[in-house]
């Protein structure tokens, strides 16, 4: 099934106005978050909070995910286990840097009785990781990992790296293009990473372009007013719906059964693009009913 993942916006779990409020925001998905955006002595009450938060409801067609603290920390491991109880629509993992990541939180999960609906998503956040990331990409051929979605996680990397956070991030083009071909080729779902200057739309709008350029799914956001521009980006728009149905029909005539290309309004289209359009479609008609 696609899922519309255009916006994906962190919420601190330790928050519970926030967390009332992302029953009602436009996202697609909210990641209730016990790691960065909360404080250590808030980290057992926030895992509380965002539980009981996961089990009553009330999100929607949005995907509730949480984000753990890593497995190693002190508070990984109850992490893993209250969202195992909770049952979210995904997991999200800090700091994955190798396979073994994942089948270890796939197996603690697992353990504590996760449902079976419950994906892991990664945090590609190392420059370890963007160097092991197809490995990492090909435990999704393994359903007991549970892998569904990488984020990339740019401000970690810059740190890790000492590479600027320019526009256009020029430093980082190739570590991204590298996390999206192995998402690409193990059936993994990607998101961009997050901007840093709320209230800057016009760098948002160029950045969330940029990665629907390069391919990604979506957009991972800081605040809520980010999420109008990456719905619209990250959305097929309409020219490109309307081309896609008219390529559907055309390869759907009986003269164009046998062809491997057609030619149409003055360009060739071959068999590729009719799976490109229904990608197109299937996408467009998930936006369509969630919005």
């Amino acid at each position: 099934m696609i899922r519309p993942r255009r916006s994906a916006l962190y919420m601190p779990g330790s928050n519970a106005r926030a967390i009332e409020k992302a029953r009602t925001l436009p996202a697609d998905a909210v990641m209730l978050d016990l790691e960065d955006s909360v404080a250590p002595g808030q980290k057992e009450a926030a895992r509380e909070q965002v539980a009981a938060a996961v089990r009553a409801g009330g999100f929607g067609k949005r995907e509730v995910v949480i984000r753990v603290n890593a497995l190693e920390s002190e508070w990984g491991r109850a992490d893993l286990a209250a969202a195992a109880a909770a049952g979210p629509d995904a997991v999200l993992l800090p700091k994955v840097s190798s396979p073994g990541d994942i089948t270890l939180a796939a197996r603690a999960l697992q353990d504590a009785g996760v449902p079976d609906r419950t994906r892991i998503w990664a945090m590609i956040e190392t420059p370890l990781a963007v160097l092991n990331i197809d490995s990492i990409a090909r435990t999704a051929a393994d359903p007991a990992a549970r892998l569904d979605v990488f984020i990339i996680g740019a401000n970690d990397i810059a740190k890790e790296t000492r590479a600027r956070l320019i526009p256009g991030r020029a430093p980082m083009l190739s570590w991204l293009s590298a996390c999206l071909l192995a998402a690409r080729a193990h059936g993994v779902d990607i998101l961009d990473s997050v901007y840093n200057q709320i209230g800057d739309d016009a760098g948002f709008r160029a950045e969330c372009e940029q990665g629907r350029d390069l391919g990604m799914d979506g957009k991972t956001l800081i605040h809520p007013g980010q999420i109008a521009i990456a719905n619209e980006i990250f959305a097929p728009p309409a020219d490109e719906v309307e081309m896609a149905r008219k390529i559907i029909a055309a390869f759907d005539l009986p003269e164009n059964a046998a062809r491997g290309a057609i030619s149409l309004d003055g360009r060739m289209v071959e068999r590729l693009h009719a799976d490109m359009a229904r990608r197109t479609l299937a996408i467009a008609d998930a936006v369509a009913s969630r919005d």
